[in-house]
C-alpha cells in the first residue's frame, strides 16, 4: 500500500470518528437545551405569577426580559425602504461570499477599495465506492 494510500485511508477513519463524536455532542446539547428550556418556562412562570422581573438565590440570579428578532420575508420591499429613507446600517456588513466570486469572475476589473482577498489550497478527500 502506498504512502498516499496510507492517507487517505487515515483520513477518512478520523473524518468518520469525528463525524460519530459530533453527533453524539449534538444529541447530548439537545437534551441539555430541552432541560435549560423547561428550566426557562418555569422561572418565567414564576415571575407571570408573582409580577416580578427577576430575584437572587443562594446560587445566583435570574432577570426576566425581552428579546426582540426582526426579519423579512420580501427583500425587494426591504431594499427599496434601506434606499428611500437612506440607512444601509439596517443591514449586516459582511459579504455574501458566493455572490461576490461570482461578481469578481463576470467582472475581474471592478474591486471596491478596502475589500480583502485570501485563497488557500486545500485538499478534499471522498471515500471510493
Amino acid at each position: 500500500m502506498s504512502d498516499v494510500s496510507k492517507l487517505v485511508r487515515v483520513y477518512i477513519k478520523i473524518r468518520d470518528a469525528k463525524e460519530i463524536k459530533k453527533k453524539q455532542m449534538e444529541e447530548e446539547i439537545a437534551a441539555l437545551d430541552q432541560q435549560l428550556e423547561a428550566v426557562e418556562q418555569e422561572l418565567l412562570e414564576v415571575c407571570k405569577s408573582t409580577g416580578q422581573d427577576g430575584g437572587k438565590t443562594p446560587f445566583g440570579s435570574f432577570t426576566r426580559g425581552v428579546k426582540t428578532r426582526y426579519w423579512t420575508s420580501d427583500w425587494d420591499s426591504m431594499y427599496k425602504f434601506i434606499r428611500e429613507h437612506d440607512v444601509p446600517d439596517l443591514l449586516e456588513r459582511r459579504i455574501a461570499q458566493t455572490n461576490f466570486k461570482q461578481f469578481v469572475t463576470e467582472n475581474p476589473g471592478l474591486m471596491p477599495a478596502g475589500v480583502n482577498v485570501e485563497s488557500k489550497y486545500s485538499i478534499t478527500v471522498r471515500r471510493s465506492k
